[in-house]
């Protein structure tokens, strides 16, 4: 089963992994205090489909494209797994036991995420 997510362009320091995946819509949103982004403009928002064979792949080059000087995720899942993308550090959460959430939550805050926005497990 494919996974589906969203990917920030503004997020990538190298836009190449954006070429290797299926793009399905993509919306740009201003940048507003609460999003606390200043550096940017604006957000560019790509919904993303990843086949599941290459699902690791992309989730390691993520990883190693996201800008080095401002904390960045990237996220994608289908029905048995999330994937949750920062800089240097994946988490693969099975869904079937969504306590692993805390995990990637944690780290994401450590890194200076907004908390609101590492609320992984609020999606279910």
């Amino acid at each position: 089963m494919n996974y589906t997510g969203v990917i920030i362009e503004e997020s990538l320091d190298n836009l190449d992994v954006l070429k290797e995946l299926t793009i399905l819509s993509t919306e740009v949103e201003p940048v507003t205090e609460r999003k606390r982004t200043p550096w940017v403009k604006q957000w560019t928002l790509h919904t993303v489909e990843i086949p599941e064979g290459k699902a690791d792949q992309v989730a390691n080059k993520i990883s190693q494209d996201l800008d080095k000087v401002h904390s960045w995720y990237a996220d994608y899942k289908n029905d048995e797994y999330h994937y949750i993308i920062y800089r240097g550090r994946i988490f693969k959460v099975d869904l079937s036991n969504p306590v692993l959430y805390r995990d990637a939550r944690e780290y994401g805050i450590s890194v200076g995420i907004p908390e609101y926005q590492v609320d992984f497990d609020q999606e279910w």
